[in-house]
C-alpha cells in the first residue's frame, strides 16, 4: 500500500501532544462493509452500508476498490455514466486509473493521487485503466467517496481538481509512529490541497505496529474512520477493527486509534481513511448516480440525462492532463 510515503517520518512536522482534558470521541457504531462489484465488474467493499445518512452527512457513499492483483487482460473500469448534485473523490493507492468527462475534464491518477470531480449541474463520466495496464495486469487499490453538495451548489457548473499525491500535507505524531496524509481540510493546523464547498477533512493514515495516534478533530465535524488494511483498535474503548470495517464516532475533540503490535505480512501496518465534515442538514433524495434534495429533482435529473442535457459522449478519447491540470 504505497500511496505517498517518506524514508524518514521524523523529518516531518509533528502533531502536538494533546492535553489530558481532551474529550476523545466515543465509537458510536462499528460496521463491516459487504463486498460487491461495480462498473464492468471490479470488486468493491461498500463501506457505508448499514449506516444512516444522518450519521454520514455530508458524505453519501464510499467504495473501497480492490485491493486486487489483476492478471493480464483482467483490469476493468466503468462505462460512461451520468452524475448530478454531488462530488466524487477518487483516491488511488495502488495502480493507475484514467478519468474523462463530457466537459473535457479528466486525467490519469496513480499511487497517492486524487481525482476530485464536482458533478454539480451534471455531466457524463468514465473511469478505466489505461490500455497498457489492461495488457500487463497489476495491483489495483483505491477508494471513491461521494460528497454531497448543499442545495445552493447542486447546480453549479462542473469542475475538476487534479491533486497529485506529493501535494498532500505530510505530518507525523509526536513519537513518529504514524504517517498522516492530509488530502483536504485541516489536521492540527496542517491543510491539504483539496478545495471543498462544504467544510470537510479527508486523510489517509498509516500507523506502524504497536503505535497509538491521538488526532485532533474539528468538534463541529462528524468523524468516520474506515480500515483500508490491517488490524488495530479505535476509541478509548479500544474497539477491535480490521480491514473493511467502519467506525462512526460520536461528539468530541479528538480521535484515538492504534495498530496491533502484530500484523500479517500482506498488511504490515494499519491503514485508515479518515473522513469528517460539517453536516449540511438538508433533505437528501438519492437514487443511482444522482443526489438531490427532492424526488421531483431526481425525476428532472433522469429526464435531463435521457434528453442529452448532461452532455454527450465525445467522439474520440480526449487527451489527459497527465497530472498538470489546474485546480480552481
Amino acid at each position: 500500500m504505497p500511496a505517498i510515503t517518506v524514508d524518514n517520518v521524523l523529518v516531518l512536522p509533528r502533531l502536538p501532544r494533546l492535553p489530558e482534558s481532551t474529550a476523545f470521541r466515543p465509537v458510536r457504531r462499528l460496521t463491516t462493509a459487504p463486498s460487491g462489484y461495480e462498473g464492468e465488474g471490479f470488486p468493491v467493499r461498500r463501506a457505508f452500508a448499514g449506516v444512516p445518512l444522518s450519521e454520514l452527512d455530508p458524505f453519501v457513499h464510499l467504495d473501497q476498490m480492490g485491493e486486487v492483483d489483476y492478471a493480464p487482460g483482467e483490469p476493468k473500469g466503468t462505462s460512461w455514466h451520468p452524475h448530478r448534485g454531488f462530488e466524487t473523490v477518487t483516491y488511488m493507492i495502488d495502480g493507475i486509473m484514467d478519468h474523462q468527462d463530457s466537459h473535457g475534464g479528466g486525467g490519469t491518477i496513480t499511487n497517492g493521487d486524487t481525482q476530485w470531480m464536482t458533478a454539480g449541474s451534471g455531466l457524463l463520466h468514465i473511469e478505466a485503466p489505461p490500455e497498457h495496464l489492461v495488457t500487463s495486469g497489476g495491483l489495483f487499490h483505491g477508494t471513491q467517496l461521494w460528497v454531497n453538495l448543499p442545495r445552493a451548489a447542486k447546480m453549479n457548473p462542473p469542475r475538476y481538481q487534479d491533486i497529485r499525491g506529493r501535494e498532500a500535507a505530510l505530518i507525523t505524531t509526536p513519537d513518529g509512529g504514524a504517517l498522516i496524509r492530509v488530502i483536504a481540510g485541516e489536521v492540527g493546523g496542517h491543510a491539504g490541497p483539496g478545495s471543498t464547498y462544504t467544510p470537510i477533512t479527508i486523510a489517509h493514515v498509516t500507523v506502524e505496529p504497536g503505535a497509538q495516534v491521538d488526532l485532533p478533530w474539528q468538534p463541529e465535524f462528524n468523524a468516520l474512520v474506515y480500515v483500508l488494511g490491517g488490524r488495530g483498535t479505535v476509541g478509548t474503548e479500544q474497539r477491535p477493527v480490521h480491514t473493511g470495517q467502519l467506525a462512526v464516532h460520536g461528539p468530541g475533540d479528538a480521535l484515538r486509534f492504534a495498530a496491533d503490535a502484530r500484523q500479517d505480512s500482506h498488511t504490515p501496518a494499519l491503514d485508515l481513511y479518515l473522513m469528517g465534515g460539517q453536516p449540511i442538514r438538508e433533505p437528501v433524495a438519492h437514487y443511482g448516480p444522482f443526489v438531490m434534495n427532492t424526488r421531483d429533482e431526481l425525476i428532472q435529473a433522469f429526464e435531463d440525462f435521457q434528453a442529452g442535457r448532461l452532455g454527450v459522449i465525445p467522439a474520440g478519447r480526449l487527451p489527459h492532463t497527465g497530472g498538470q491540470g489546474s485546480r480552481p
